[in-house]
């Protein structure tokens, strides 16, 4: 029987709206976890997982790196995988799966129907749908298990969803913004490497799966003060107060229409990428454990 593997897909530092930096997360995870994939998916960067990967190079860790960022769309937040150039904030969903396809990436949706923070919604899903999965619009996965509180509020809704509806893979991450989040939620696959875990979610027999996260005593309720309030400024910090407003407004406007890919008020030709940021810099935040 081939091992089977553990991955966290969903992880923020100090580059955004985590509490931890990139040293520290590669230590707690060699030391801490039974992780053997992991991906750093700050938002709106790749820089977090640029310094992930870099370190990683430069260690002996028994784990695996995954290049990721967070991406804001105007449809909600979407996780890009596999990416090694940077995609473009506040776009349409549709241009945004299509870039990170043409970059051979994987695009899985985050804290799906979550109302506490910018997420997929059942509309969206639908117009996704209605293209087949031609021209690069399609979701490759589903996080069933989302171990943040935007996430758990709706993780049972979003399993009913893909389980009778959508059929995508599933997985499970922790959206951790704090080290003793990291692993709380895990995607289970056959094997040990990245390249096993891109696999099993493009054959959709990765399973995802939920342990206990940490309370917010646990935590010290300073902590999450600090970070919440980190999370709420992160995107306009980032991103410039006009764009995130702009962003917002045009988000709760009609989507595209099918197969266009461009909704009202947006373009079908995605900007240039903003700037990287230096550490301990914030970025678009969804203020989770």
């Amino acid at each position: 029987m081939a091992a089977m593997g553990y991955a966290d897909l969903h992880i923020h530092t100090r580059y955004g709206d985590g509490m931890a930096t990139v040293p520290e997360l590669l230590a707690h995870v060699e030391r801490e976890t039974v992780l053997d994939v992991l991906a750093v998916t700050e938002h709106d960067t790749l820089r977090a997982a640029e310094d992930a990967r870099e370190l990683h190079a430069r260690g002996a860790f028994r784990f695996e790196v995954v290049g990721g960022m967070e991406v804001t769309t105007l449809d909600g937040h979407l996780l890009a995988l596999f990416v090694d150039e940077p995609i473009a904030s506040f776009q349409r969903m549709e241009p945004t799966l299509e870039a990170i396809h043409r970059q051979g990436g994987l695009a899985i949706a985050p804290h799906p129907l979550s109302w506490l923070t910018r997420s997929v919604k059942a509309p969206v899903f639908e117009r996704v749908a209605a293209y087949g999965g031609t021209d690069g619009v399609y979701f490759d996965a589903i996080e069933e298990y989302n171990m943040s509180p935007a996430g758990r509020a709706t993780s049972e809704k979003a399993r009913r969803l893909n389980r009778d509806r959508l059929h995508l893979a599933a997985v499970g991450c922790s959206d951790a913004h704090f080290l003793q989040a990291v692993g709380s939620g895990r995607t289970v696959f056959e094997g040990t490497t990245a390249a096993e875990l891109r696999t099993a979610i493009e054959e959709k027999t990765s399973v995802g799966e939920a342990l206990r996260a940490p309370t917010m005593s646990e935590l010290g309720y300073g902590n999450v003060a600090l970070q919440s309030w980190r999370g709420l400024m992160a995107t306009p910090r980032n991103m410039g107060w006009g764009a995130t407003i702009r962003s917002f407004v045009i988000s709760h406007r009609r989507g595209p229409d099918v197969k266009s890919g461009v909704g009202a008020g947006t373009s079908p030709h995605p900007p240039a990428p903003s700037p990287r940021r230096g550490e301990g810099e914030h970025s678009a935040g969804d203020g989770g454990l």
